[in-house]
């Protein structure tokens, strides 16, 4: 495996995840970095005119993404490379009537996003970020940027018997943020969010406010950590770690290939990807055959075509093997932080990879000088799943899935290491070319 030369790709890793709390950040993130690498935005409903060798992005709905670069050849006679990855992670959500007002206190009303490991999230500086929709039709960004709620624990003298039983949470009972003092003076969440937006410079009144998407995050910074500086500690690593990796590999991805290279960043995967932006969606299926069909010359059948002679590396975070919960693990695949990219398995097809597609991805990290690990779900747990098959059965796209090892997935705050960022990056860089 590559040894980390610099620490400039793990910066680039930290700075990526603090600038994203939300899918939309993440999204706004990417098109800003894709746009300084060179990469010009198309619109959905516009028109498209591509040449070889053009770099164009396109956003879907604010918070999910796709950049390729357009090959020398047609698609239909070199086919597209793809890293697919998701831009949103396990967290609270603000519901539509949101003001709480009880025993002195004013709350938020949430609702759980995803699998979040809930009891994480309590005792923790939260901030409030997303997007807002006023009534002139226009969205806006949002990040308080501080920290203004909290979900206090109850104290162990009123729950006497916790360390010995666990601790029990009910979603709608016990993980209501608290955010102010009520009093008469106190503002509910429409006249916040306009102080916010004022700050911006976005005049709006409360009766403005039409909608929001908005999101508890975390606000304490992504840190490299470990006794020798080798392991990341940070929110969202699943999954704005494989996002920033496909980034970085197609934004430094030089000279010209034949076949398109692309990355797509969805949102909605934790919750099953059944949105108008998600991987269920035909959002890579459009992006795809408006190439395909734009660079034909007017060859039939551009777009299957084009699939035949496609790969798709589904890059989503893998498990690595807890030291404390090591039976939790089938013993014969037992990744480890540090040690390379996982290929992930499930013969049901909860990931897509297969011999073939392994395979494929294997000769990649020997290109690169990397080891992979592998990752199979013991035979009696039920295997978690990502964009990879839902991909591949939409578009029919050959597809592996992979991921960087992590601990404490769906945690507030996770864990990996600073050198499979480098690994995962080294494989990615000969899959586009650097």
């Amino acid at each position: 495996m590559p040894e980390p030369t610099d620490d400039a790709l793990t910066r680039g890793l930290l700075e990526y995840i603090d600038a994203s709390p939300t899918p939309y950040h993440a999204t706004a993130e990417a098109a800003h970095r894709l746009e300084s690498a060179g990469f010009s935005p198309l619109e959905e409903s516009g028109a498209w005119e591509l040449a070889a060798g053009g770099r164009h992005y396109v956003v879907r709905s604010g918070s999910s993404i796709a950049a390729f670069i357009v090959g020398t050849k047609p698609p239909h006679e070199a086919g597209f490379s793809l890293v697919g990855a998701h831009t949103d992670s396990p967290n609270f959500r603000v519901k539509p009537h949101p003001d709480v007002k009880r025993h002195g206190y004013r709350q938020l009303a949430v609702e759980v996003y995803g699998g979040v490991l809930l009891s994480t999230w309590l005792d923790r500086d939260l901030s409030l970020a997303g997007r807002v929709v006023v009534d002139d039709g226009s969205t806006h960004l949002v990040d308080f940027g501080r920290p203004v709620a909290r979900i206090p624990n109850l104290a162990i003298h009123l729950n006497r018997t916790v360390n010995k039983d666990g601790l029990q949470l009910n979603a709608q009972r016990h993980l209501v943020p608290i955010w102010a003092l009520d009093g008469d003076d106190a503002k509910d969440l429409s006249a916040a969010l306009c102080d916010r937006l004022e700050a911006d410079g976005v005049a709006a009144k409360p009766e403005q406010i039409m909608g929001w998407d908005l999101c508890l995050c975390d606000t304490q910074p992504s840190a490299v950590g470990g006794l020798e500086r080798e392991l990341i500690f940070a929110p969202r690593l699943d999954n704005l770690a494989s996002c920033y990796g496909a980034l970085s590999a197609l934004t430094g991805a030089t000279g010209e290939r034949e076949e398109t290279r692309a990355i797509v960043l969805y949102d909605h995967e934790e919750v099953g990807s059944r949105s108008a932006q998600g991987a269920a969606s035909p959002f890579v299926q459009d992006m795809l055959a408006r190439i395909a069909a734009g660079m034909a010359g007017g060859e039939p059948d551009a777009l299957p075509r084009a699939v035949a002679r496609s790969f798709l590396i589904s890059a989503d975070m893998a498990h690595a093997v807890h030291p404390n919960y090591a039976d939790k693990h089938e013993p014969g695949h037992r990744p480890v932080l540090g040690k390379g990219p996982v290929i992930k398995t499930n013969v049901s097809q909860a990931y897509a990879s297969d011999a073939e597609t392994t395979a494929r991805f294997a000769q990649l990290c020997r290109q690169a000088d990397v080891e992979p690990q592998h990752f199979v779900s013991r035979s009696d747990l039920a295997c978690g799943s990502t964009i990879g098959p839902i991909t591949a059965g939409r578009v029919g796209l050959r597809t592996v899935d992979v991921g960087n090892p992590l601990l404490s997935m769906h945690s507030v705050r996770e864990m990996a290491a600073v050198a499979d960022v480098h690994a995962m990056g080294a494989v990615l860089d000969v899959y586009f070319g650097q």
